[in-house]
Parts: C-alpha cells; structure tokens; sequence
C-alpha cells in the first residue's frame, strides 16, 4: 500500500493546500495530512481545528486522513507505515528549501522518499502567513480558502 504523508503546519488550511491533495489522491493509495505540532511557532488555529477541517473537506474521500503529530517527521512516516512525503511547490525558493529537508530525511531513512507537486499557477500567491495577516486585520480571506474554513470563521 503507497502510504504518504502530507506534513505541514495548515494554519489555516488554504486552497493551495487542497490544490496539491487533491492531485495527489491518484497517485497514492492513503494521504495522511499530518498536523505538525511546533513549539516554536504560536499558531492562530488549534490542532484539533486544523484535523476537523481536513476532515470535513475529505469527508467523501476514504482515501485522505488527518492527524497531529509532534518530532520528527520521519519518525511520523514510520508510526503511520508512510514510504512517501509530499511537498507543495510555490517558487523555486520553496524547492530550494524543501529539497534541503527531503536530502537530511533521505539520510535519516533512504526507504521513505519525498514527492513534490507544483501548486496551480492560481494558488502561488496563496500562503497561510498572509491569509492568516488577512484575517488577523478583519478582511475577507474567503478567496483562499476551502468552504469549511470560511464556514469556521463565521
């Protein structure tokens, strides 16, 4: 079974986020969304928040799982049986970076092995940061975000 992890902050989900899963659900058998727990980031949204809109939006799909995990993340690779990573790509900056994490998770376990998926052209300016800026100032960030966000914001 191709088993992959989607690990990230998802604060908020986005539709970049939902962009680069759902492209993703043909090429794997199960995506787990793994809510990274980071100490020393201060998230505008709970965990548990960010799981219960995974797990609204897939709702349908058996195939997409959510759940929070703390450490490393090839640790949370093994616990959920995980032989792939996946990673959005915005900018070539965003490559340059994450290809630095997937070279040190490859010498930590060379059997689990990262994916990257471009974003659509129509979600490269959507980032969390900003939305979370949008929100934090009272606008409207409905453009980039899934209904069940919005819904939860209301």
């Amino acid at each position: 079974m191709r088993i992959c992890l989607f690990p990230g902050t998802f604060d908020p989900v986005t539709l970049g986020h939902v962009d680069i899963i759902n492209r993703a659900i043909p090429l794997f058998d199960k995506i787990v969304v793994g809510i990274g727990i980071n100490s020393s980031k201060n998230p505008m949204f709970s965990p548990e928040q960010r799981v219960e809109w995974f797990k609204e939006i897939y709702q349908d799909q058996p195939c997409v799982d959510s759940a929070m995990y703390d450490g490393l993340t090839i640790d949370f690779c093994k616990t959920i049986g995980a032989r792939f990573i996946l990673r959005g790509i915005r900018y070539v900056s965003d490559f340059e970076y994450e290809k630095t994490i997937a070279d040190a998770n490859r010498t930590m376990d060379s059997n689990i092995e990262t994916v990257f998926l471009t974003g659509e052209p129509k979600y490269t300016s959507v980032a969390s940061t900003i939305v979370r800026d949008i929100i934090r100032n009272g606008g409207n960030a409905s453009p980039f975000l899934p209904e069940a966000v919005i819904k939860s914001l209301k």
